[in-house]
């Protein structure tokens, strides 16, 4: 996975008044920490960065962060957004190193058609949506795609039935189940006249009363 290189600018003023000003011009205020080194605040343009956060990689994008005469390769390891806008408020930025393993979350995508299920009439329910794994930075999948065209009513796929890429490893539990193909659901029509058939069946040994007799 290649990097993204973005601009840092070292030694913003820490504080929310400065933040609001910064985000006023147009640059995120963010911070770079790991390996031993030092908080370092920055800011970086948030444009710039919106645009490499919703690349393939999405929040697993390696940045490549230029810091004067400097270049840290990080992830982003958290977000902050504004709990109505959705807007970028704060980042943090974490150093990585090529050949060191590093946890991320990754979307889960599924593929193909499961025609046995549709054609029982029966539902693919998917449960989990991402997935937490380990790997090298540069073997970080975009997605984890999982076929669904060979499940039957009843079947389900696990996290341990995941072909997962070489080098990446789950985090979670081998039988967290991530799709489900459930059998077909009564609509409330027919509960209801499951419900009216079950009230007119006669007691053992009686009639069933005519109605307004």
């Amino acid at each position: 996975m290649a990097e993204i290189t973005l601009v840092a600018h070292p030694g913003r003023t820490t504080g929310s008044r400065s933040s609001r000003r910064l985000r006023g011009a147009g640059q995120l205020p963010a911070v770079i920490y790991g390996h031993g080194t030092t908080p370092l605040a920055v800011a970086v343009d948030a444009r710039e960065l919106r645009g490499a956060l919703t690349s393939a990689a999405g929040a697993n994008t390696l940045l490549a962060l230029q810091v004067g005469e400097t270049t840290h390769l990080a992830m982003a390891k958290e977000l902050q957004r504004h709990p109505v806008k959705g807007t970028l408020l704060h980042a943090d930025f974490v150093i990585v190193r090529r050949d060191e393993v590093v946890g991320a979350e990754v979307s889960i995508t599924l593929v193909g058609d499961a025609e046995a299920v549709h054609r029982g009439d029966g539902v693919v329910e998917q449960l989990a949506f991402s997935l937490a794994i380990r790997a090298l930075p540069g073997n970080i999948p975009t997605t984890i795609e999982v076929d669904i065209s060979e499940l039957e009513i009843g079947d389900a796929i696990r996290v341990g039935d995941l072909d997962l890429p070489d080098g990446v490893e789950a985090e979670a539990e081998a039988d967290q189940m991530i799709v489900v193909a459930q059998p077909p659901q009564a609509t409330g029509l027919e509960e209801v006249a499951e419900a009216g058939a079950t009230a007119l069946e006669p007691e053992p040994g009686g009639d069933v009363a005519p109605a307004g007799g």
